[in-house]
């Protein structure tokens, strides 16, 4: 297992930016979810009062007990009717101390007088939005650099809203999941396409890649490969989202978030327009979405099932007909530094790029 210091990313372990760290839908039950990204455990939870998602540093400073941790057998959590949450607070199950939203505690139940000032637990900057739990994660203390991920078409009733497809860890570190952004070469041999027209661009946080051509995974069920035009961009260093046109239009979205320094936790989801054509998605759209998610993800576990196995390509042999490698690592390398350091990497990077032998996407080709 490879390590960001192996990688020579930068002065920081873990990136800056949004990561998805559980699906909404986690959390209707009003328990704490225990949940681990960063290197740091965290107590993750939905407010009773108000309905927020809150994300907490996971131990109690009392005595160093996780907040989120399953449990039964305490009191607080079986007068609690199952739960430790207190309306929009968490209490501990091991001496029922009351933490809020903004991670400060504030009750004791057994303590009479002032509550210590220490007497807090970091609150995280999250969000849900696309059917997930979105955090900003940055090294430096900062406030977001840009708005969280979202879709407009997530509103629309003609689109349908997926489940994510929860495809677990993945001992890899992350640099080696970003480099598939630019990996002209091996779109044939793995996903078994043709490729008619293909570039690479990268501006500001994104990283992203234009192609279009036959495809011997993405199918229709008549076995039919039809020419698919693919907008994919990387919102940031944790979130890929794709445009797909030529088969259902879909928007691919597929989320990766650091575990510890090495692994990560990876998350698939289709967002399909209603097949039939339907201003508000039916049943059998809904259906057929699904049918349609479950295809996309076939391509994607082709990715999967490589990174598996793979060593880390930490000095690869990359040749000029593979795409643009060392671009890619030098824009992801602004999510692993200050801010101050941003337009260093951007300057070294910024423009688009055509593989030796392919053919550009688009006349935008520098």
């Amino acid at each position: 297992m490879a390590t960001t210091k192996d990688y020579r990313l930068g002065e920081f372990t873990f990136p800056r930016g949004w990561f998805m760290i559980a699906e909404s839908t986690e959390l209707d039950t009003y328990k704490p979810l225990a949940v681990r990204f960063f290197g740091k455990d965290f107590a993750l939870y939905r407010g009773r009062t108000s309905g927020r998602v809150i994300l907490l540093d996971a131990y109690c400073p009392h005595m160093k007990t996780h907040l989120a941790a399953p449990n039964t057998t305490s009191y607080v959590v079986i007068d609690g009717q199952g739960t430790n949450i207190d309306g929009d607070g968490l209490r501990c199950p091991y001496h029922a101390w009351r933490f809020g939203p903004d991670g400060k505690c504030d009750d004791i139940p057994y303590h009479q007088g002032a509550i210590p000032a220490s007497a807090c637990v970091k609150s995280w900057t999250v969000v849900e939005s696309l059917g997930a739990v979105w955090v900003w994660h940055d090294p430096e203390g900062g406030d977001p650099e840009w708005n969280h991920p979202s879709l407009p078409v997530w509103e629309d009733p003609a689109w349908v809203r997926p489940k994510w497809d929860h495809l677990g860890m993945l001992n890899q570190h992350p640099q080696e999941i970003v480099d598939n952004i630019c990996d002209y070469g091996h779109l044939s041999p793995i996903h078994g396409s043709t490729v008619e027209r293909y570039e690479n661009e990268f501006q500001g946080i994104h990283a992203i890649q234009r192609q279009c051509g036959g495809h011997r995974t993405l199918v229709t069920a008549d076995g039919v490969s039809p020419d698919l035009h693919t907008v994919t961009t990387y919102h940031g260093p944790g979130l890929l989202m794709s445009h797909l046109t030529g088969m259902e239009e879909s928007y691919m979205l597929i989320a990766h978030t650091p575990v510890d320094d090495g692994t990560i936790k990876v998350w698939h989801a289709v967002v399909v327009k209603s097949p039939s054509g339907s201003a508000v998605a039916t049943k059998t759209d809904q259906i057929a979405a699904a049918q349609f998610q479950n295809t996309v993800l076939l391509s994607f576990l082709q990715d999967m099932e490589v990174w598996n196995h793979k060593a880390p390509c930490l000095n690869g042999l990359f040749i000029p007909s593979d795409g643009p490698f060392m671009k890619a690592r030098i824009w992801y390398k602004q999510f692993y530094n200050p801010r101050a350091k941003k337009q260093e990497y951007l300057d070294q990077c910024e423009g688009v790029y055509i593989p030796k032998g392919a053919t550009a996407y688009s006349q935008a080709a520098v």
